[in-house]
């Protein structure tokens, strides 16, 4: 199987560029022949997955949002993938075991192991007078979950990880907004009314380590609907400290679904976000799951 390590030198806040060097030399010792890839930008990343030959194995060295950039080249063209975690959120490497890993380590097991299929989510809708189709690995948020991504990703650089995401949270707080929604799954309504989010989960966890659905799975055929219903400030404020203990389910305002299908529709314009990528507003959406649509290796214990 052909191989190719792709590092975004930009991810983890640019810490990963640290690893180019090292990456070079441990590769030249353990797997000579194996190319290391340094794209500049997204679109020549992407260009260059779709140059290999089909089911070639890629390995990504970066996080959530650089696995959401290169998702769809990956399916197209029916891609293994591999992963070295060293993103600020890595929710997608906590669900395939691979967190907090090593990076020589995760590098020579994402050579050698043997993959397994994983579930993709898909999500359709019109933004900006044009018609996205954007594939997921990990979440797919919308109302407060993507405006606090939005804040994470435009906050200070030297706060990583879940206190980034805190901290969005709380400036988020202060401008606390929410929607008219009515969501259906599977040919059912489940909900029809104000919402402070509708977010969907395919790993446990969001916003770097988040238990958001502590019992998602990545390869049950299905996706999770994670809908919080009508809250103000105070409660959306006292609600957190349950959602980072996994206590949040047992809310009476809060629910989780497994679906296979979703259709959302807003009354006003509501924030959408793909892995932590921000992708603007719209006012309907359509989720579905892609069964073991990707094979990825997994760690050792996953």
């Amino acid at each position: 199987m052909p191989t190719l390590v792709m590092l975004n030198r930009q991810a983890g806040g640019g810490r990963a560029a640290r690893l180019q060097r090292p990456m070079e030399q441990w590769l030249a010792q353990h797997a000579p022949g194996t190319e290391l890839a340094l794209p500049t930008s997204v679109e020549q990343a992407r260009e260059r997955l779709r140059q290999l030959p089909k089911a070639s194995r890629v390995i990504v060295v970066g996080g959530d949002g650089t696995l959401n950039q290169l998702l769809a080249a990956l399916l197209e063209q029916g891609h293994t993938l591999g992963l070295v975690a060293c993103g600020s959120g890595n929710d997608t490497a906590r669900a395939l075991g691979l967190h907090r890993v090593a990076w020589a380590d995760a590098l020579a097991h994402a050579l050698q192991g043997q993959p397994r299929a994983m579930d993709v989510g898909q999500a359709r809708f019109d933004v900006n007078g044009a018609t996205a189709c954007v594939p997921f690995l990990s979440s797919f948020t919308v109302g407060f979950d993507s405006s606090v991504g939005l804040r994470a990703l435009n906050g200070p650089r030297w706060l990583r990880g879940l206190p980034r995401y805190l901290l969005a949270t709380l400036r988020e707080l202060a401008h606390l907004r929410t929607w008219e929604l009515q969501v259906q799954i599977d040919g059912r309504i489940v909900h029809d009314g104000v919402a402070l989010f509708a977010s969907t989960l395919n790993t446990p966890s969001f916003g770097s380590g988040m238990p958001a659905v502590p019992h998602a799975a990545i390869d049950d055929g299905q996706l999770n609907l994670l809908l919080a219903g009508r809250f103000g400030r105070t409660g959306t404020a006292l609600m957190l400290p349950r959602l980072l203990a996994g206590w949040h389910l047992s809310h009476p305002r809060v629910q989780t679904q497994g679906f296979a299908q979703q259709w959302l529709r807003a009354s006003t314009p509501v924030p959408l976000a793909a892995d932590g990528e921000y992708l603007g507003e719209t006012q309907e959406l359509e989720l579905r799951v892609l069964a073991a649509a990707l094979p990825v290796v997994r760690g050792p214990a996953a």
